[in-house]
């Protein structure tokens, strides 16, 4: 069988499956991307914060976080929420996420976020300049914003790994803040600037990423859920889907978000996971905009200019695969901005369509990349957490990387789907 005939099926249409699917295209391979939803369905993250963060190198799972978590959970206006629910898989998740949240882990992680999102903020810049994609790339830095002395005096340690680091950080005062973004008013004691940070429009960035796809004669399978697996001892020959069609392959690509632990478990393959629900509403024409993204530190609250619109998001509700909508939880958002910008209000984003997705959170905060389960032909990418546009390009390239036998930058025994 010659390269080019190899077929490899990837299961999911999201950021991941197709930045995937686009590696693999250009490597020579067929490949088949089968979507559980239509092609009008928004994925979880075209509707996020459009950033993307080297400056995210300390992984969701860090010391404090637990006990941060547990103080937020009693505010319903709060950025953080875990619904009780009687649930040995949400237990068994906490469990892992407070064993996780080591300072000896967190060490050992940094350095590979670093790296996988400068390799992924190079390949955004390379994509920017390539034809056929428009996604709205602007390398501009983002602005870390703070209120008070506690959050600055935080921000301070951070700025002092991210230069051990080789990540770009600056501490500003609120002086210094004002200068880096002049075309907003600010209310705030200070801040961080960290340089190498972008913004883009994730859903022109899927978009795009689609086209290419198709262009390069990938097929494209909207509404096909997998049913199940055709397997022959350690190899899987094909994916089934609810209506009975068998789709074959060579290679399986699972990155399927939050819902990735049910089709793993099809295939023996235990991906430990949470779905930690986001809202983010978007003004198409605000009284104000910033030309910088930042991220409100005390509010948990990111914010992103977009051409002439402006995306306001946040929170984190550990919530089961349920896509509701907390008005109590979006209020929290939507107040908090006029706390940092005098010139919004919460009234100006009254009445405007609320977008809600689930991040796929691995109790580590690392995301799942690697062959996985003792199934020799298949690879997973899933678990990024709010990492997923971030990340997207480079999982991609990993994923190229393990079917076509490409060595491995990474230290991969930290995103092996079978660690747990």
């Amino acid at each position: 069988m010659t390269k080019s005939e190899r077929h490899v099926v990837v299961i999911g249409g999201g950021l991941i499956g197709f930045s995937a699917a686009y590696q693999l295209l250009k490597r020579g391979l067929r490949v088949t991307v089968i979507e559980r939803g239509t092609e009008a369905d928004a994925s979880c993250s075209t509707g996020n914060a459009g950033m993307v963060v080297p400056s995210h190198f300390v992984p969701l799972a860090a010391p404090g976080m637990i006990w941060k978590g547990i103080r937020w959970m009693f505010d319903p206006e709060s950025p953080f929420a875990i619904r009780p629910r009687p649930s040995w898989e949400l237990v068994s998740w906490g469990w892992k996420f407070y064993r996780a949240s080591s300072p000896a882990r967190v060490k050992r992680a940094m350095p590979v976020l670093r790296d996988m999102a400068l390799r992924s903020r190079a390949m955004f810049t390379e994509l920017a300049e390539t034809e056929g994609f428009g996604f709205g790339l602007e390398k501009k830095g983002l602005l870390m914003l703070c209120k008070t002395r506690e959050a600055l005096g935080h921000e301070a340690e951070i700025v002092a790994t991210a230069k051990s680091l080789g990540v770009e950080a600056e501490l500003l005062d609120a002086e210094g803040v004002r200068a880096k973004d002049p075309a907003i008013q600010m209310d705030v004691i200070g801040g961080v600037y960290f340089a190498q940070d972008c913004h883009l429009d994730p859903a022109r960035f899927l978009g795009d990423l689609r086209a290419q796809v198709q262009r390069l004669g990938g097929a494209i399978r909207w509404g096909a859920e997998v049913e199940g697996f055709r397997q022959s001892g350690a190899k899987v020959e094909s994916a089934i889907l609810k209506n009975g069609e068998e789709i074959f392959g060579e290679e399986f690509v699972l990155c399927g978000g939050s819902w990735s632990p049910t089709v793993g478990k099809k295939l023996g393959i235990n991906l430990p996971m949470q779905a930690g629900k986001g809202y983010s509403v978007t003004h198409p024409n605000p009284p104000a905009l910033p030309s910088i993204c930042s991220l409100l530190n005390e509010a948990r609250v990111a914010v992103t200019p977009m051409g002439g619109k402006l995306r306001i998001g946040g929170t984190m509700e550990i919530v089961g695969l349920d896509e509701s909508v907390n008005r109590r939880r979006l209020s929290g958002i939507l107040k908090s901005i006029g706390g940092y910008f005098p010139e919004l209000a919460e009234t100006d984003f009254s009445g405007l369509e609320v977008w809600k997705g689930l991040r796929p959170c691995s109790p580590d905060g690392m995301p799942y990349i690697g062959r996985a389960g003792g199934r020799e032909n298949v690879v997973v990418a899933t678990g990024h957490s709010m990492l997923g546009l971030s990340l997207a390009p480079v999982s991609g390239e990993m994923v190229a990387d393990l079917i076509t036998g490409a060595a491995m930058k990474y230290d991969m025994a930290l995103l092996d789907p079978d660690r747990y």
